[in-house]
């Protein structure tokens, strides 16, 4: 096993273990709503320290529930990691090629002088 897949399957384990571990420790289980969203709990906090406070704005679109809401999260998530995902593959295949095309070819250079012959 290489250094890479090491590190790799830590990550993963790392990763499952953040997953699983709140849900195995009944983390939040005498709460409402345990895994309610940082908004709605500084909300709950907000009006219990002032219940008359009124918020500054107001939302552009509230969905009908919390599920649509959910996926229309999961859905932007999913959409930034995308583009991320993109930016990141199309900056290290540039840099490949760049290292490719400054690298010294086999046949010590025949090629791109019978290629530029044939032109």
């Amino acid at each position: 096993m290489n250094r890479n897949t090491k590190i790799n399957a830590l990550l993963l384990l790392v990763v499952a273990a953040l997953a699983v571990l709140p849900l195995a420790l009944g983390l939040g289980d005498d709460e409402k709503e345990p895994f309610a969203g940082a908004d709605a709990q500084a909300e709950t906090a907000i009006t219990e320290i002032d219940p008359g406070y009124e918020p500054w704005f107001s939302p552009l679109y509230e969905p009908p529930s919390g599920e649509i809401e959910s996926a229309l999260f999961a859905l932007q998530a999913a959409l930034g990691a995308g583009v991320l995902a993109y930016y990141f593959g199309l900056r290290r295949g540039r840099r490949q090629g760049e290292l490719r095309a400054g690298a010294p070819q086999e046949d010590g250079g025949r090629a791109g002088e019978s290629a530029a012959r044939r032109t």
